[in-house]
């Protein structure tokens, strides 16, 4: 029992410190209007500057996605707070453009080497039996720390002094924490190499893994895309079109769809990892048919419930996606494994909203929204299909949990 609750408390602190890091990749998200007005960007600048922080993960997954299963986890999260570390210094540098490229790029590598070394490290830290616990800890981490991010810097930039700088200190003294926490966290690869051993590698999948990822990662793709345009142009939609300027509310629309993929994720538990993915991207599309409203017609309200629908829609698809995949994958693969599923996601964060920016100038904001809207809607419908018609594997527990619970019905009838 000590044991468990020593491995429940070491989960717990492991997947602060993940939300810690991810925290400061949308730190930025409702400062964006501050930094147009200081250097005079325009608004595929903003696009831009925030994928490169989706390149840096990307190039990060595919160089060195493995690297934590080779090295140890806790070697690749010191570098990953580092950079963090790093990227924080860089905004409270920013005399110019440059610098807020440099920031994000910092920042994507620190999330490059959390994603997979992260969630395989807190799914680890687990007790036996507590692989579902410990994948909810995982993603909740994620996600979560990604919606503190632009809620924290809302909160600071509308309510305290010096908006473009104090968040930014404010997450180096959170890294400094979390430095502290890590220290205390054991090892959990037994069989550490030497870097000099890790080499660089194309992105592959085992066999047993691949039947499972394609449709994983489909629904994955469209809930980052769908989180991309949210974090990186919603905060100028609401100013621009709605006259909503204050920088709290703004970071509050874009937490909102963070912490509704939170809870998305915790429903996992009891909808199934079989079910979740085609309910998630039923939900997907109801959040984009909202988004395409609140564009249409202009409405706050509508903003708002397309962040929560679409954010508890994107985290029920991504747990289940992520549970998919990790419960086929050998313990020895793991984290290479979710680093692909991650590289997936996050073209889905990037690619699309450079095509946003692109469309924004001629067509303008809402123009642009709804042609990506119109993309995302196409493929999020055919991964639905697809689901529905080829169901993912439960993971074992599920299924013999499912087995279990159908013994006891029928016993319970023939009672």
């Amino acid at each position: 029992m000590d044991g468990d609750l020593g491995s429940r408390r070491r989960c717990a602190l492991g997947g602060a410190v993940f939300a810690v890091c991810m925290a400061g990749t949308t730190l930025p998200t409702p400062l964006y209007g501050l930094y147009q007005e200081k250097f005079g960007f325009s608004e595929l600048t903003v696009t831009v500057v925030y994928a490169v922080y989706a390149f840096g993960v990307i190039g990060v997954l595919l160089l060195a996605g493995n690297v934590s299963d080779t090295v140890g986890r806790r070697p690749v999260l010191w570098w990953g707070l580092g950079f963090a570390a790093a990227s924080a210094v860089c905004f409270l540098c920013a005399t110019a453009l440059g610098w807020l490229y440099a920031g994000r790029l910092l920042s994507g590598l620190s999330a490059g080497l959390f994603t997979g070394a992260a969630t395989a490290y807190v799914m680890e830290l687990a007790p036996r039996g507590g692989a579902s616990r410990a994948t909810f800890v995982a993603t909740a981490a994620n996600m979560g720390g990604l919606g503190c991010g632009p809620l924290l810097a809302g909160v600071l930039a509308q309510y305290a002094p010096w908006p473009l700088y104090l968040p930014f200190a404010v997450h180096l003294a959170l890294v400094a924490c979390a430095a502290a926490v890590l220290l205390g966290l054991p090892e959990t690869v037994r069989e550490r190499r030497p870097p000099a051993t890790v080499r660089p590698g194309r992105p592959s999948l085992p066999p047993s893994v691949r039947t499972v990822f394609g449709p994983a990662a489909a629904a994955s793709f469209v809930g980052f895309a769908l989180f991309g345009v949210f974090t990186s142009v919603s905060p100028a939609f609401l100013a621009q079109s709605l006259d909503v300027r204050d920088h709290a509310v703004s970071g509050l629309v874009v937490a909102l769809a963070f912490f509704a993929s939170t809870a998305g994720q915790l429903a996992v538990g009891r909808v199934g990892v079989r079910r979740s993915l085609p309910l998630g991207c039923a939900g997907l599309l109801a959040g984009l048919a909202l988004l395409a409203g609140a564009l249409h017609w202009e409405l706050l309200a509508l903003v708002v419930l397309s962040a929560v629908v679409g954010g508890a829609a994107q985290g029920l698809a991504f747990r289940g996606a992520l549970s998919a995949v990790a419960a086929a994958s050998a313990p020895d693969r793991r984290a290479a494994v979710i680093s692909a599923l991650f590289v997936v996601a996050y073209t889905g964060i990037s690619v699309p909203v450079i095509g946003v920016g692109l469309l924004a100038e001629p067509m303008g904001l809402e123009g642009a929204g709804l042609v990506f809207i119109a993309c995302m809607a196409v493929l999020v419908s055919s991964a639905g299909v697809y689901l529905l018609r080829r169901p993912v594997p439960a993971p074992k527990a599920e299924t013999e949990a499912e087995t279990e619970a159908e013994a006891e019905a029928e016993a319970e009838r023939s009672g």
